[in-house]
């Protein structure tokens, strides 16, 4: 992987759910978007793999975006990142539930109960507590009900634990409507 072109593709994830040029700590969220772009997904539920790809497609937007040759094959096999996943299940609910994928991506963010990790505000939560929420998403050790993860149901119909993300995501919209 070579580094430059991965700092390049980290400011491009940043700015599908941010602004670059916010300089203000309280109103920044790079410490904590890196740390979940550093944060690898892993699947284990059958089908979670489509959204593993909806993550690493965005690879393929961003070299396309910016007319980038001679991509090292390696990087763009390189697993998916909590940062990509995100923001890839937020563009499936603004095609879903309409909106905007940024403002579901902080959606997300907030079910996470992440939304207080500001750059000037990190120490709130420290990287630790931030990767054991990840790995609670990952490892499915949130709530029966979705609490704690991506998709909280008020009504689920099935231990959100055992369901693929895709099935989680379209409850969670259904509840909303």
């Amino acid at each position: 992987m070579t580094e430059p072109l991965d700092e390049l593709y980290f400011v491009w994830l940043y700015r599908q759910v941010g602004d670059i040029r916010v300089t203000n700590p309280s109103h920044s969220y790079w410490r904590m978007l890196k740390l979940l772009y550093d944060k690898e997904f892993v699947w284990f539920i059958p089908n979670d793999d489509n959204r593993l790809e909806d993550g690493k497609d965005l690879r393929c937007e961003f070299v396309d975006q910016e007319r980038l040759i001679d991509v090292d094959p390696s990087w763009m096999r390189l697993g998916c990142s909590m940062l990509e996943l995100l923001i890839a299940l937020s563009r499936r609910l603004a095609f879903e539930a309409e909106g905007e994928p940024r403002g579901w991506f902080w959606r997300l963010i907030r079910n996470l109960s992440l939304h207080n990790c500001n750059d000037a505000n990190l120490n709130y939560m420290t990287a630790d507590e931030i990767d054991e929420i990840l790995d609670r998403v990952i490892w499915r050790t949130y709530q029966y009900n979705g609490h704690g993860g991506l998709f909280p149901l008020e009504r689920p119909h099935e231990d959100q634990r055992h369901v693929e993300l895709w099935y989680q995501l379209s409850a969670y919209v259904l509840e909303m409507v």
